[in-house]
């Protein structure tokens, strides 16, 4: 009898390159002990854990998904914090927020249902399980970062047993 283990996913849009290797970089020098496990991205569906079956049919959820939201621009400017909530110290998103809420909407009403922890905020995380003291150099020496750049895709990401995030497959926006 064959065991089936569970698959733990998630969906994001990356951060294209050179601003994703510099923002995981910079979460690095906080000291987050993540940085190098997780590439820089803006989560559209936290981490969930599936069987085979549910897999196979989220996937086709997300090209249906793609197929119906266009692309769009992101501007990432500033920083913010969940503190007190939680100790998190990320980069905003100021432009792109409304595709990114409807994108996960759309990605969470399908064949897996994932209940939120918290509510849906779209942002790139740069300093998460450090201390209060790097939380705080995060905030102010990022403060007045700024970049923009097109979304045409997100990712599946499959978390693996070196708990490295790792994308599995890109799903174009706007092909159907």
């Amino acid at each position: 009898m064959k065991t089936v283990r569970p698959t733990t996913i998630g969906v994001s849009i990356p951060i294209p390159s050179p601003h994703g290797e510099f923002l995981q970089e910079r979460r690095a020098q906080f000291g987050d002990p993540s940085a190098w496990q997780i590439p820089a991205h803006i989560t559209l569906l936290p981490p969930t854990v599936v069987d085979d079956e549910a897999y196979a049919a989220f996937r086709l959820h997300c090209r249906s998904v793609a197929d119906v939201h266009a692309g769009f621009e992101v501007l990432l400017r500033g920083t913010g914090t969940f503190r007190p909530l939680s100790d998190v110290v990320f980069i905003q998103v100021a432009q792109g927020v409304s595709a990114c809420e409807s994108l996960e909407r759309s990605l969470r009403s399908g064949p897996v249902k994932r209940d939120l922890d918290f509510y849906y905020h779209p942002h790139v995380t740069v300093a998460h399980n450090v201390s209060q003291s790097a939380l705080d150099r995060a905030f102010d020496e990022l403060a007045d970062y700024a970049v923009s750049f097109p979304v045409d895709a997100f990712h599946l990401y499959e978390l693996g047993d070196d708990l490295v995030w790792r994308p599995i497959h890109e799903f174009p926006l706007g092909a159907g």
